[in-house]
């Protein structure tokens, strides 16, 4: 009885133990559908979405409607849409701007820190440094 009730105990060991290393053949089953489930999934929410932007396509089509019947009704013009050099202004939202190259970065923090005495001051280092470079030409020591 003792051996029977070891024999027992051992082969539900050995089938844990074998439950915790898997089986191939079922992991190949497993991972082939859960790729499917989760291309099921992405189908299901592009579908979704598609079905949304029509939704919403046929909404603004209807209030297109409900408008140009108001004007129609009361004598209104449509305003028309802004040309588009007019869209090319800087937006009023500084997060929506266009982003600046480091080069145009550089230039700006170059213009910002030149006043008039610096730009003078520039002018003149760079005059000097010419008088000098052509008078060690004219005076080379051979």
């Amino acid at each position: 009885m003792a051996a029977f009730v070891a024999k027992q105990m051992l082969g539900s060991k050995m089938n844990a133990v074998k439950g915790l290393g898997g089986n191939d053949s079922e992991d190949g089953d497993t991972k082939d559908k859960d790729d499917e489930a989760e291309r099921e999934r992405l189908e299901a929410i592009k579908e979704a979405e598609d079905r949304r932007k029509e939704k919403h396509r046929k909404m603004e089509a209807e209030r297109e409607n409900m408008r140009q019947d108001i004007r129609d009704k009361y004598n209104i013009k449509k305003k028309e849409e802004a040309p588009e050099a007019e869209t090319q202004k800087e937006p009023d939202n500084p997060l929506m701007r266009k982003k600046k190259t480091p080069e145009e970065l550089a230039k700006e923090a170059e213009e910002a820190d030149q006043d008039e005495l610096t730009k003078l001051k520039n002018t003149l280092e760079t005059q000097v440094n010419e008088w000098k470079s052509q008078i060690e030409s004219k005076c080379a020591i051979q």
